[in-house]
């Protein structure tokens, strides 16, 4: 009988069906809400729009910095900045990097312990016990001890021990059971997605197709104990050219609702979806 890390294939294979439930060789990657378009061409800002209040925000003060730059607070202890960020001259990925660097230091030790479990991850697996095999048109699955490979078209998987790789169409997903990990990286013409998931927490980044921005970043821990931000990361969108306004997020709490989609509806007010 072939023998599987249960924790790993079971949700894998899941997640793996859904997403190829789409079509072959589709992954969908949305960088707004759940089912939601990238709409229309996003707007030159010259000035920030601040309202008073925006859903379960609180605008602290006036506009600062010339209207470059509104603070928000939030419930329980959370915040959001909302930034207007010309290029000058820089790159998108420079501006968005310096906004990561910042925020990396809110959060370091989360950070660092979801690199570390990634490098185990990167380590070897085991093998060893019964095997099998199945070779049929389009369909090949070969399976040995701990270890099994699974390909059919769109879809590839291949696992090791308490290790296991899925491949979607241009997604990757790396998951690693003893290491508590899980890596998910690729692109499709909708845009690209990167996930480093550990028990420790997770760093998540999305860049939408096209010549504007609409990119997310977010660290978030997933430990349940600690004082500190426990979630932090931007969402930022602009036209192709800049400037970029970005929503900066900082909560004491991991459930990032309705945090986000607050932030969400700042940036759509003032450069568009």
């Amino acid at each position: 009988m072939m023998r599987t890390p249960a924790l790993i294939m079971s949700s894998l294979l899941i997640a793996s069906a859904g997403l190829a439930a789409c079509g072959d060789d589709s992954i969908r990657i949305t960088t707004t809400r759940e089912g939601g378009e990238n709409k229309g061409v996003l707007k030159v800002v010259q000035t920030l729009q601040c309202p008073q209040t925006q859903g379960s925000l609180t605008r602290k003060g006036t506009a600062q910095n010339g209207g470059t730059v509104c603070v928000y607070a939030g419930p329980r202890g959370s915040e959001v900045t909302l930034h207007l960020q010309p290029l000058d001259g820089a790159s998108v990925e420079e501006v968005l990097k310096a906004f990561e660097d910042r925020l990396s230091g809110d959060m370091p030790q989360t950070i660092a312990a979801i690199e570390a479990a990634a490098q185990t991850a990167a380590g070897g697996g085991s093998a060893g016990g019964d095997s099998a095999r199945v070779d049929a048109p389009g369909v090949r699955i070969q399976a040995e001890g701990d270890t099994a490979q699974v390909k059919v078209p769109g879809l590839s998987i291949d696992a090791d021990g308490d290790r296991a790789s899925i491949r979607i169409g241009g997604v990757t997903i790396d998951a690693n059971d003893s290491a508590s990990s899980v890596n998910i990286e690729g692109g499709t013409d909708d845009g690209s997605v990167d996930i480093q998931a550990a028990a420790a927490g997770a760093v998540i980044r999305t860049r939408a197709a096209g010549d504007a921005t609409r990119a997310t970043w977010l660290v978030t821990d997933g430990q349940t104990e600690g004082l500190g931000w426990r979630l932090v990361g931007y969402e930022a969108r602009g036209p192709a050219g800049g400037p970029l306004v970005i929503a900066v997020f900082r909560a004491k709490e991991a459930d990032k609702d309705p945090l986000m989609d607050d932030a969400r509806d700042l940036l759509t007010l003032n450069v568009g979806e």
